[in-house]
C-alpha cells in the first residue's frame, strides 16, 4: 500500500522567554491510505503539535513532511489551504462550530471555499446530516444541539469535500460515554469506506478502536504497533466544483457578502454605533455641498435678477462716514455719454412720514429717474412708473410694504389715491414688488429726483448714481472709464465705484473658498467615523480569531479571509453612506421648506461621490484589519477561542 502521509526526521521547536522548547524531536512516520491510526500520549507529549503538522496547519522547523507525495515545505500558504480543503477534514474536541450559523450552514463552509455551487452544496449538506442522524435538525444552531449532535455536525463538515483524510483531535473528549461511542462507531464506519483516520487521544480505551496505535513521549515515538496490513480500499471520491471559474468567483463574493451580513446582524448594536460615524460624516459632507450649491445659486439668482451689468457710483470714499463730496447733474450728463453706458439714474434719498386718511407710517424716500426701475429690473405689480423725470411731478411709486401699511387695512386700491409725504401731496401711480436691497419691513417709496430735490431736500446734488452697462459691453472697462471721467470732473477721486459683475465674481470665489473650508471641517467628521470603522473592525478581528482559525482549517485561503473582512467593512460603510445621504435629505427639508431663504441643491454627482467615498473608506480603513486577519497563523487562531 502506497504511503499517503510521510514524515522524515520532523522536529518542531518553540521559543519562549529566550528558552527553546523541543515539542517534536526527529519524528519519522509513514501512514498508508485507508489506515485507522490513533496517536496517544500524555499531556505535553507533542501529539496535538503532530496533528497540526499532519493537517498542514503548522510547519516543521526541520525534516520533511510529504502529503500524497507533495513536499509541504515547498507549498505556499494558499497551496497548503488547498490541501486542507481538498484532502483533509478536521474533527475537533470542542467542535469549533460557528454559533450564528445553522447546522447546515456550518456543514457547507468547506464547500464554499471549494467553489461548489449553492444548490449542490446545500443538497450535500442535508444528505450528510441525514446520514449522521440529524434529519430535522439541519436548521438548528449549535446552541440548540447537544454535544453529540454538534460533534456529528463537525463530522459532516469534515466529509463535505470528501474527507479523504480525517484528523480527529480528542473527538470524544467533550462528550458523554454514549455520545462518545456513537462518534467512534461513525469513525470506524468511515474507515471501512476507505477514509484514512488519524485520531489523537489520551484515552487508551478510545485508542483501541484504531487498528494502529502510535504512542508519543517527550516529543518522540516510543511505541508503534506497525502499519495496518488489512486496510480497506482507500477513499478516492472528492467533491469537485462543477461551476466555471467566473461563477466560483461570483459565488465567493456573494457568500462573503452573506457572511458579512450575518456577522453584522449578530452584532447589531455595535454595527449601528460604528455606522453612526459614517452616517454623520457622509451626511455632513453631502449636506454642506448641497447647501453650499444652494447658497451659490441663490446669490447668483439674486444678482441675475438685478442684472450683473450694473455699476453704482457713490459720493465719498468711506462707506461708514458722511461725505462732503457730491455727484452733480453735470456728472450725470458726462457719464451718460460714455461708451458702454446704457441707462443711468441719479439717486437722492431722505426720510419722512407718509399719510393717507389719517394713518401715517415712516418711509424711506428715494428720488430717481424713469430708467431706475428698468435698471434694477423691479417687477411692477399695479399701475406703472413715471415717464417724465425732467419736471418735479408729484407722482409716487410704492412698494408692497407701503401698500400693506396704509391701503390694505382699509381695503382700498392704492393706484390713483393721493397721499401726503410730509406736507407734499403725491398721487400713487404704481406699486412694485418689495426689493431685496432694503431691510425687512422697511417701507420704501420712489419719486422723480427733481421732485425730491426741489420739494423735499432743497439740494441740487446726488448721493449716488446707478448705471446699467449695455449688453455685450465690458463692465470692468466701463467702470474704469467712469472712474477716469469723474476724476477729471472732480479733480480727485472722491467717490466709490461698485461693480456688480465684479462683485458676482468675487462672491463666487468667496463661496467656493468658504465651501472648501466647511467641507474640510465636515471631512474631519467623516475621517473620525472612518477611524471608528477601522477600530471596530480590528476589534472584530480579535473577537473572531477563533472563527478565522476554523475557516482556515477547512480550507479558506488568505485571500478568502481578507475578502470577507474587506466586504464587511465596505458594506458597513456603504450602508452608512446610504443612511447618511437619507439624513442629509431630511436635513435639507429644514432649509428647503416653503418660504425659506436658503435651498439645498442635490445632484446625482453628489450622491455618486458619496457612494464612491463610502466604498473607498471601507476599502482603505478595512484593509488593515482584513490584512491582520488574513496573516493569522491557523494554529494560533484556533487556540483563540
Amino acid at each position: 500500500m502506497s504511503a499517503l502521509i510521510e514524515l522524515n526526521n520532523v522536529s518542531r521547536r518553540y521559543t519562549n522567554g529566550g528558552q527553546t522548547l523541543t515539542v517534536l524531536d526527529n519524528i519519522s512516520l509513514t501512514i498508508s491510505a485507508g489506515e485507522f491510526v490513533a496517536i496517544t500520549g500524555s499531556s505535553g507529549s507533542g501529539k496535538s503539535t503532530l496533528m497540526n503538522i499532519l493537517g498542514c496547519l503548522d510547519t516543521p522547523d526541520s525534516g520533511d513532511y510529504r502529503l500524497g507525495g507533495r513536499d509541504t515545505a515547498r507549498l505556499s500558504p494558499d497551496e497548503l489551504a488547498a490541501l486542507r480543503r481538498e484532502h483533509i477534514g478536521f474533527i475537533f474536541q470542542r467542535y469549533h462550530l460557528m454559533n450564528d450559523l445553522t447546522a447546515a450552514a456550518n456543514t457547507e463552509i468547506p464547500a464554499i471555499y471549494a467553489g461548489s455551487n449553492r444548490s449542490e452544496r446545500r443538497a450535500r449538506a442535508m444528505e450528510l446530516l441525514a446520514q449522521l442522524g440529524l434529519a430535522g435538525r439541519e436548521h438548528h444552531k449549535p446552541g440548540e444541539l447537544s454535544g453529540g449532535q454538534q460533534q456529528r455536525v463537525c463530522i459532516a463538515r469534515a466529509l463535505m469535500n470528501g474527507g479523504e483524510i480525517i484528523l480527529a483531535d480528542e473527538p470524544t473528549g467533550a462528550l458523554d460515554s454514549a455520545s462518545g461511542r456513537e462518534v467512534l462507531a461513525t469513525l470506524s464506519e468511515l474507515n471501512l469506506l476507505g477514509h484514512t483516520i488519524v485520531m489523537v487521544t489520551h484515552d487508551p480505551l478510545v485508542a483501541k478502536h484504531a487498528r494502529r496505535i502510535i504512542e508519543l513521549r517527550d516529543g518522540r515515538i516510543c511505541a508503534d504497533n506497525g502499519p495496518d496490513t488489512t486496510v480497506h480500499a482507500p477513499f478516492t471520491q472528492r467533491v469537485a466544483p462543477r461551476s466555471s471559474l467566473r461563477q466560483r468567483m461570483a459565488d465567493s463574493i456573494r457568500e462573503s457578502f452573506m457572511m458579512a451580513l450575518k456577522s453584522m446582524n449578530a452584532h447589531r448594536q455595535r454595527t449601528v454605533l460604528t455606522m453612526t460615524g459614517i452616517i454623520f460624516g457622509i451626511s455632513a459632507v453631502v449636506t454642506v455641498v448641497a447647501i453650499g450649491e444652494g447658497a451659490k445659486q441663490k446669490t447668483l439668482e439674486n444678482i441675475r435678477d438685478l442684472g450683473s451689468n450694473i455699476i453704482s457710483v457713490y459720493a465719498g470714499t468711506d462707506y461708514n462716514k458722511e461725505s462732503n463730496s457730491y455727484l452733480l447733474p453735470s456728472d450725470i450728463s458726462k457719464l451718460a455719454a460714455l461708451p458702454g453706458v446704457g441707462s443711468i439714474s441719479p439717486e437722492v434719498s431722505t426720510d419722512n412720514n407718509m399719510t393717507f386718511r389719517g394713518r401715517s407710517v415712516p418711509v424711506s424716500i428715494t428720488g430717481v429717474s424713469r430708467d431706475y426701475f428698468q435698471i434694477w429690473n423691479y417687477p411692477v405689480l399695479q399701475g406703472g412708473v413715471f415717464r417724465d423725470d425732467s419736471k418735479a411731478s408729484q407722482d409716487v411709486v410704492l412698494d408692497e410694504n407701503a401698500v400693506n401699511s396704509l391701503f390694505t387695512p382699509a381695503g382700498i386700491s392704492p393706484v390713483g389715491q393721493v397721499v401726503f409725504i410730509g406736507p407734499v401731496p403725491a398721487r400713487v401711480i404704481g406699486v412694485i414688488k418689495n426689493t431685496r436691497d432694503y431691510g425687512f419691513g422697511d417701507v420704501n417709496i420712489w419719486l422723480p429726483y427733481n421732485t425730491v430735490m426741489q420739494r423735499m431736500t432743497g439740494k441740487l446734488n446726488f448721493s449716488d448714481v446707478v448705471i446699467r452697462v449695455r449688453d455685450g459691453a465690458d463692465t470692468d472697462a466701463t467702470a474704469e472709464r467712469i472712474r477716469q471721467t469723474l476724476i477729471l470732473q472732480h479733480g480727485k477721486e472722491d467717490f466709490r465705484i461698485f461693480n456688480l459683475d465684479k462683485y458676482r465674481r468675487s462672491e463666487e470665489k468667496s463661496a467656493m473658498i468658504l465651501n472648501l473650508l466647511i467641507l474640510s471641517v465636515a471631512s474631519v467628521a467623516l475621517m473620525i467615523g472612518s477611524l471608528g470603522v477601522m477600530n471596530i473592525m480590528l476589534v472584530s478581528v480579535t473577537e473572531r480569531t477563533h472563527e478565522i482559525g476554523v475557516r482556515m482549517a477547512v480550507g479558506a485561503r488568505r485571500h478568502d479571509i481578507m475578502q470577507q473582512f474587506m466586504i464587511e467593512a465596505v458594506l458597513m460603510c456603504l450602508i452608512g453612506g446610504v443612511l447618511g445621504i437619507a439624513l442629509s435629505l431630511i436635513i435639507s427639508g429644514v432649509f428647503s421648506r416653503p418660504g425659506a431663504e436658503l435651498t439645498a441643491i442635490y445632484s446625482w454627482q453628489a450622491a455618486a461621490s458619496a457612494f464612491l467615498c463610502s466604498t473607498i473608506i471601507g476599502m482603505i480603513f478595512g484593509w488593515l484589519p482584513a490584512r491582520k486577519a488574513a496573516a493569522m497563523d491557523p494554529v494560533t487562531a484556533l487556540a483563540g477561542e
